[in-house]
């Protein structure tokens, strides 16, 4: 019965063709040509004697035996991934921690502060996986991750970190040659920046929110530079082209070390439900990698100003 049954690969290539119902777009995901899809796909019918997908001069559409077998496919490839993300785990040992975590965390706050935990734990080796995608601790081959978020993840343990708070911060050269900064006001002389971002109904604090905070009730956003990360935010008031919104968090060394400056005390707190969060799952809570690690960065991150 097994020979009758397609392989991996062209089960991966079928569930991808009747997800997107369009070969081309199919073969973008899979790295194939879209020749290489259809191809495979008449394999697969022709091995299983069943019509997968009728078709037209400009549309495929699933037949009722192709739905059946997407609903199968998607579960045994979904399977496949949890078992081999399980063995993974089970065959490279204790010492390895995998850590998923997004670019803005990892630079500016982790990465200057790991050392102090290699140190204390030199027998846990440290592993990142950086992306602003959220992992999948069943089917990711990673042990635990930082999170921006509500903290309510179903199966995980989580972690509040600290709070967000969102201040105003240039560059000292453009504090010191650019129009004076005395008053809110006088920012409508100048360049900014800010993240558009929101999530359930929470926006993450933009300069009209900011303005509003700080009693200017005309202020024009038509002309601010809006980016899709903190980070480039951030960058952008540190190359010294504009006053930017930024995570006190996330910038305070480069506040300390002198490489942006604070020119006004307001700072805008993001929603209350909102935060970082160390999260991983409820069955990892008693793994020593895991509470090492979540012991050292809850110390690290009460130490964090805000």
């Amino acid at each position: 019965m097994s020979k009758l049954l397609p392989g991996t690969r062209a089960l991966r290539t079928f569930e991808a063709a009747a997800r997107h119902l369009n070969f081309t777009r199919a073969a973008d995901e899979l790295g194939l040509t879209p020749a290489a899809v259809s191809h495979q796909i008449k394999e697969i019918e022709d091995q299983l004697d069943l019509v997968l997908f009728t078709r037209t001069s400009r549309t495929i559409r699933l037949t009722e035996a192709g739905g059946v077998l997407h609903d199968a496919s998607i579960d045994a490839l979904d399977l496949l991934n949890r078992a081999v993300s399980r063995a993974r785990k089970m065959t490279r040992g204790t010492s390895l921690l995998k850590v998923t975590l997004d670019a803005q965390f990892a630079t500016k706050w982790l990465m200057r502060r790991v050392d102090d935990f290699r140190q204390q734990k030199p027998g846990i080796e440290l592993r990142f996986d950086i992306t602003y995608d959220v992992r999948d601790f069943e089917r990711d081959d990673v042990d635990i991750g930082i999170r921006f978020g509500t903290g309510r993840y179903p199966g995980l343990v989580a972690h509040r970190l600290f709070e967000n708070i969102i201040i105003p911060v240039c560059s000292p050269a453009l504090l010191a040659s650019g129009p004076p900064l005395r008053e809110p006001r006088d920012l409508f002389n100048h360049t900014l920046a800010h993240i558009d971002w929101s999530r359930q109904g929470v926006t993450w604090p933009n300069w009209s929110m900011w303005m509003q905070a700080a009693g200017v009730d005309d202020f024009d956003d038509s002309r601010t530079l809006v980016f899709g990360s903190s980070t480039d935010a951030a960058q952008a008031a540190l190359d010294g082209n504009a006053v930017a919104l930024a995570d006190f968090a996330m910038v305070a060394n480069d506040l300390s070390q002198g490489r942006l400056v604070q020119p006004f005390e307001l700072g805008i707190k993001v929603a209350p439900d909102f935060a970082y969060f160390l999260v991983y799952p409820e069955a990892a809570k008693d793994d020593a990698r895991v509470v090492a690690f979540r012991d050292w960065l809850t110390e690290e991150a009460a130490k964090t100003p805000t």
